[in-house]
């Protein structure tokens, strides 16, 4: 598991369905050791604080293994590294590979996985279409983000570890399909509230779904 290109990108207004909309989803790959600081890599920088950024969604990383699939998707794109607005874009690390509240060191820094990336429409500005949110929903291939635990560096060509499993073994993949309701698992959704680092607004969306469920069973 390795990092393959580090990201950032500064946020910059880009016109969309006739709107200047600021974003900051267009990320470039830089060159050496980047400072992975508590809340972003430094030199990047976050355009809307009420839903990117934070210490639970510090970095973001999407597998290159993804980019197979969107130039199939895609064929008239030229696709690049950061593409889909990640920090760090990887070999070998899939959703369906790590659990939430997994502790992974990555270069020098120590991280540990928060959530799955979520669908936002400024997928559709970075790619210029209207259907890339729905397209990006129904490919299941979010990535995800982490919260960093101790401060460092990272690289293309860092290695990437798994220091400490979740004791709940909930993989990202699984809490992707219990968001799309791919899964209605409560067994899964039980063991996804209890999963570490996950964040408060994700635990709450999960026990009211319980919480449904055990008033409606049919509903699942």
């Amino acid at each position: 598991m390795r990092v393959l290109s580090v990201n950032i990108g500064r946020p910059q207004e880009r016109e969309w369905k006739g709107l200047r909309v600021l974003t900051s989803i267009f990320k470039y790959p830089v060159e050496g050791e980047v400072r992975v600081g508590s809340l972003d890599l430094e030199g990047d920088e976050q355009a809307d604080l009420s839903v990117h950024g934070g210490a639970d969604k510090a970095l973001y990383l999407y597998p290159s293994e993804h980019y197979a699939y969107w130039k199939e998707q895609l064929p008239e794109e030229v696709l690049t590294m950061g593409n889909f607005g990640e920090n760090l874009t990887t070999e070998g690390v899939l959703e369906s590979d790590v659990c939430v509240g997994d502790e992974l060191k990555i270069g020098t820094a120590m991280v540990a996985i928060t959530q799955p990336r979520l669908p936002c429409y400024k997928l559709q500005v970075r790619f210029n279409r209207e259907e890339m949110t729905k397209r990006f929903y129904e490919s299941r291939r979010f990535g995800f983000y982490f919260r960093v635990l101790r401060e460092g560096t990272v690289a293309a060509g860092s290695a990437i570890r798994v220091v400490d499993r979740d004791p709940a073994q909930v993989t990202v993949s699984e809490l992707i399909r219990l968001y799309t309701k791919d899964s209605r698992d409560p067994d899964l959704r039980r063991r996804a509230v209890r999963a570490r680092y996950l964040p408060a607004g994700w635990r709450q969306e999960l026990q009211g779904r319980a919480q449904a469920a055990a008033s409606n069973p049919r509903r699942g």
